[in-house]
């Protein structure tokens, strides 16, 4: 059986640990209580790429009753998420900092802050670029006969989706340094192999996107290119790793 000793650094931490998770939704519900009495002006300023673009008379609808009182809703708790994400991953820092060295902490920091812009960064790209191009496409190539109208619960299921995969997509960067510090790979390695990963981004452009080719190319294009951002960072880090050791 575990000693006293042994047990109680582990209440401890899941102590601190249930203060850190407490604290990250304490921040996300005072965010959504500040921006509930705006949760209708949120959702038309989300779906304004697609309205702007409808045909003439055509209109957004909802299928279900409850629909235009819940979808509002469901945007703003998830608007409110991502703007306490900087406060959630301080609480991520701030619980696994007393495990880390001097050098670590000095990297993981950084780290957290950067991935926090590069996610906002993926999610202004895909409302500002992606979306009045994706939208533009879609309702130019509607089908003779048939009414263009787009249930709001199914356009905000449409428009996280692609939130989530253009900011999951702008951590590339991230993910490298991260890769190269741990010693996963190199730089060298990852240069070598830049055709394969050029194909992989458009495949997991592919994967993540609607099926056309627009929105294919708008994700796996910047991925290429925040993953040469990634391997120029990667070389300086490893460099100043390596001298030091």
């Amino acid at each position: 059986m575990p000693s006293v000793e042994q047990t109680q650094p582990l209440i401890s931490h899941l102590l601190e640990l249930r203060s850190r998770l407490l604290r990250a939704l304490i921040a996300v519900f005072v965010v959504f209580l500040g921006l509930i009495y705006f949760a209708n002006d949120i959702y038309e300023f989300v779906s304004a790429p697609l309205v702007d673009r409808l045909p003439e008379g055509a209109t957004m609808i909802a299928t279900d009753v409850a629909s235009p009182f819940f979808t509002p809703l469901k945007l703003t708790l998830i608007a409110s998420i991502f703007i306490a994400v900087p406060f959630i991953l301080y609480q991520v820092w701030a619980f696994v900092a007393p495990g880390l060295y001097k050098h670590e902490r000095r990297l993981i920091m950084p780290l957290l802050l950067s991935s926090s812009l590069l996610f906002y960064c993926g999610v202004a790209f895909a409302y500002f670029v992606v979306f009045p191009l994706v939208f533009s496409f879609f309702t130019a190539i509607s089908l003779g006969g048939v009414e263009f109208a787009t249930d709001i619960s199914s356009y905000l299921d449409f428009v996280l989706a692609l939130f989530l995969a253009f900011g999951i997509a702008f951590e590339v960067p991230v993910a490298i340094i991260l890769l190269c510090w741990t010693g996963a790979t190199d730089p060298k390695s990852l240069s070598e192999k830049r055709p394969y990963i050029i194909v992989g981004a458009f495949v997991v452009g592919m994967m993540l996107t609607p099926p056309d080719i627009i929105s294919q190319t708008l994700l796996a294009v910047p991925m290429c290119l925040l993953f040469e951002v990634g391997l120029f960072f990667a070389r300086f880090y490893v460099a100043k790793q390596t001298n030091e050791s």
